[in-house]
């Protein structure tokens, strides 16, 4: 069924890597141009998903003229393999990327990615800022998973930091310090700021503002030839810092906490992430594992977090305004995708991902392509992170690698209620249960969600079920139900036929 946005609300391996040979586009269509706008830690918390707080203006916008994912997943939700299983089309069991220091490479080393194929075929391929994952702190070295083999020219970056004057002052001297006293730096100490700050600072002072800048120039560069475009943004990820106005469209005592800041009942307790990178930053350290944040600072996160999202949606506004006065809209095809989902508050987990849940891999996804026959409208079909590399191949007409994991969603923008080849979607992520690496492995369908741990020191599968039709919010599992143990058999068998086959 269509939905118009007005109307629009919640809702809630391959046997090789190797690609066929890309040749020539074969369609009239190939002279689109792509304009990939990826998000980091972006949930769907936008007025164009129904939400009625957050300002997004531009974001909405795009949603106008595009379709709407209201149920698009990642396929794990951490920034590093999430975005190497998209940008490969490979899922992170194909490619082995479970954290933030591996590269798909050293696995798959012959994978054509998605700029990749768009640069083997004629297009200008370019990335701003973070496509693939960096660490901000110092992305031209440490951390920096990027892929040159991926673009036409070197991985444009920023010069701006992604904290504020304060937070920037204070981790220039803790770097000095660790500089003098030759200490080695690893992720668990790499210099940080504060966590919140409201600078009184122009959006370009940022990282994300100087890039929506650079953006536009490249735009006016590129304008004449085809481009495939990738500009990455890095809020609203942790530090929550965003110039001062965008704080003031919020006034965190009219915040709505969630109403789940509880543990999902009968859940196992690994399963969760109650904190990860927050207690890491200055304003936080003081938090210890088993403490609950005061509501003073869980608002302080939330408003932190809407600001950024609202700062995000400025420079992404700045971006799509300069593709309309180029007049650059009618060929090119603008997709807008979080890289994961995040949690601010649900079942008691602070700024945060990590995990199974509906709130980490669930994440916006806004396709807009020139001439779609139903823009402005919602597909609820389920769709995954893997299928927007085959969409866009095959908008364009690009011969694929035959490797790929995902299926092609480009029928729902003109016909968002068209039949799909699948009706499911896949998940996982790594936990420590009793010292021993399990991976967690989880199956979204229209109705269910199904997460199964093996662990073999226990010598038993741990099972969560989640029916979204009474418990949208993931609020208890039912696996150890009665009434539900056929749909756990069956959903155990379609899961793990899956991942036997390497769908």
């Amino acid at each position: 069924m269509r939905l118009r946005l007005l109307l629009c609300c919640w809702l809630g391996w391959c046997a090789g890597v190797s690609a066929q040979p890309v040749g020539t586009p074969n369609n009239a269509e190939a002279d689109y141009n792509v304009l990939l706008l990826m998000v980091d830690d972006l949930r769907p918390q936008l007025g164009c998903y129904g939400d009625p707080v957050v300002k997004t203006p531009h974001i909405d916008q795009l949603a106008a003229s595009g379709t709407v994912f209201s149920r698009a997943y990642c396929q794990i939700a951490l920034c590093n393999p999430s975005r190497a299983s998209l940008l490969t089309g490979l899922r992170p069991d194909d490619i082995q990327v479970y954290d933030l220091t591996t590269h798909f490479r050293s696995n798959v080393p012959d994978a054509v990615t998605l700029p990749q194929l768009f640069k083997d075929n004629g297009w200008l391929s370019q990335g701003f800022y973070k496509i693939y994952h960096l660490i901000p702190s110092d992305p031209r070295a440490f951390g920096n998973m990027d892929d040159p083999e991926s673009w036409s020219r070197p991985l444009w970056l920023p010069t701006k930091s992604v904290y504020g004057p304060k937070g920037e002052a204070l981790r220039q001297r803790k770097l000095a310090e660790m500089t003098a006293a030759g200490d080695t730096m690893d992720y668990s100490n790499i210099p940080r700021g504060f966590a919140i700050e409201a600078p009184e600072i122009p959006d370009s002072a940022l990282a994300d503002g100087e890039t929506a800048v650079q953006a536009v120039k490249a735009l006016n560069e590129l304008k004449n030839g085809r481009f495939f475009l990738a500009v990455g943004f890095y809020k609203p990820h942790l530090p929550f810092i965003a110039p001062k106005k965008y704080w003031d469209l919020y006034n965190a005592d009219d915040l709505d906490l969630p109403d789940n800041r509880y543990p999902p009942r009968n859940a196992p307790t690994f399963a969760l992430q109650k904190y990860a990178d927050l207690r890491l930053y200055e304003d936080y350290k003081r938090v210890r594992p088993a403490d609950d944040l005061p509501e003073e600072q869980q608002r302080q996160l939330l408003h932190g977090y809407l600001a950024c999202i609202s700062y995000v949606d400025a420079q992404i506004g700045m971006i799509l305004k300069e593709l309309d006065r180029l007049d650059l809209r009618r060929k090119t095809i603008v997709v807008l995708v979080g890289d994961h989902g995040f949690q601010v508050g649900e079942h008691n987990m602070w700024a945060t991902k990590h995990t199974n849940y509906e709130t980490s891999v669930r994440a916006p996804l806004i396709v807009a392509k020139p001439g779609q026959q139903a823009a402005g409208v919602v597909s609820n079909k389920l769709v995954e992170f893997v299928d927007i590399y085959p969409t866009l191949a095959e908008i364009c007409g690009l011969d694929m690698p035959t490797s790929l994991s995902g299926s092609s969603f480009a029928t729902l923008l003109d016909d968002p209620a068209a039949p799909m080849p699948k009706s499911f979607a896949l998940s996982q992520y790594p936990k420590q249960v009793h010292g021993e690496r399990v991976m967690g492995h989880s199956i979204r369908t229209e109705h269910y969600r199904l997460v199964e741990w093996q662990v073999t020191s226990m010598g038993r599968t741990i099972r969560e079920l989640y029916d979204h039709r009474t418990d949208p919010n993931e609020n208890e599992n039912v696996a150890d139900r009665r009434r539900y143990r056929k749909t756990v058999k069956r959903l155990s068998q379609e899961l793990n036929n899956l991942l036997n086959n390497r769908i």
